[in-house]
């Protein structure tokens, strides 16, 4: 049995650019049907990957990924789409959507009343909504009112993690002009992982190539997040938790016709959107939320 994943997630220190890493079509449709179980004969190489392996959904049912190469196709297609909108996008447009969308989330009830935080850090390379200012938000609270938050950090393995970090100066440069959360503080004690925390995560703030007002979303084709919401969300329920709020990040270029999206079994919808407009509940946990 084994795992394949391929990182295209970003973690710059707020302003800094990097460049998303290469990977094949095979491997990199391997990772977007998530866990690949792979015969326990045969080796995991990319010759023989397409033809051996077997994915398990949400609901551990196998699927044959095969099966599944005409939504990835519609997803490549949709991708290719959303990148040039958003590479044409308005210079001035795209900062005044960048304020809107993040004065939305600080003024909000369920951002003010979340005690713990995982964010992504925005790269203006991938012409993701800005979040400098909703990590500001959170770093520069005054230290007994602050709230944990915690940034993405890839392994050699590819596999991404969710770590604590109380400054931007927690952030390292890495491969790539890539910075992310060292693995141990200043004190050389090991920075906390959220799946290891012993309080449950209020809300997750997340990035993506384009949305719909159903709640789907389209990643950057690693499958990260689904994979890491997967974990998580089962994590929850082992711990009897709430269930966090998933809330997406989007220009208005993003947001696309209800139904246009191509979902497999392991996409995670989102909870609501944040948009120019303004706070866009979709779920029955978001619409409370609003309450």
């Amino acid at each position: 049995m084994g795992a394949i994943a391929i990182h295209f997630y970003p973690n710059p220190k707020l302003q800094t650019m990097l460049l998303p890493r290469k990977a094949t079509h095979l491997v990199c449709k391997a990772k977007e049907v998530a866990h690949i179980i792979l015969s326990p004969t045969i080796r995991c190489s990319a010759a023989n990957v397409s033809r051996t392996m077997v994915t398990m959904n949400k609901d551990g049912i196998g699927v044959d990924p095969h099966e599944l190469e005409p939504i990835f196709e519609q997803k490549r297609s949709l991708r290719s789409k959303v990148r040039k909108a958003l590479k044409t996008m308005d210079p001035f447009q795209r900062s005044q959507e960048d304020d809107a969308i993040q004065n939305t989330v600080v003024e909000s009830l369920w951002f003010k009343a979340s005690k713990s935080v995982c964010a992504y850090i925005s790269s203006p390379a991938l012409l993701e909504v800005d979040t400098s200012k909703i990590i500001s938000e959170v770093l520069c609270s005054p230290a007994e009112e602050r709230k944990k938050l915690y940034v993405p950090r890839v392994d050699r393995n590819s596999n991404m993690k969710m770590l604590m970090i109380s400054s931007v100066d927690d952030l390292i440069e890495k491969s790539m002009n890539i910075l992310e959360p060292a693995l141990v503080d200043s004190d050389g004690i090991q920075r906390e992982d959220v799946m290891q925390s012993s309080d449950p995560v209020d809300l997750f703030i997340l990035p993506g190539l384009a949305f719909d007002k159903s709640g789907s979303r389209l990643g950057r084709s690693g499958g990260y997040y689904d994979l890491f919401l997967k974990n998580y969300q089962e994590l929850t329920k082992m711990k009897r938790w709430k269930q966090p709020l998933l809330i997406a990040l989007s220009y208005s270029v993003q947001i696309i016709e209800e139904g246009a999206i191509p979902v497999t079994p392991f996409d995670i919808p989102v909870d609501a959107l944040v948009s120019p407009a303004g706070f866009i509940p979709i779920s029955a946990a978001a619409l409370r939320r609003c309450e």
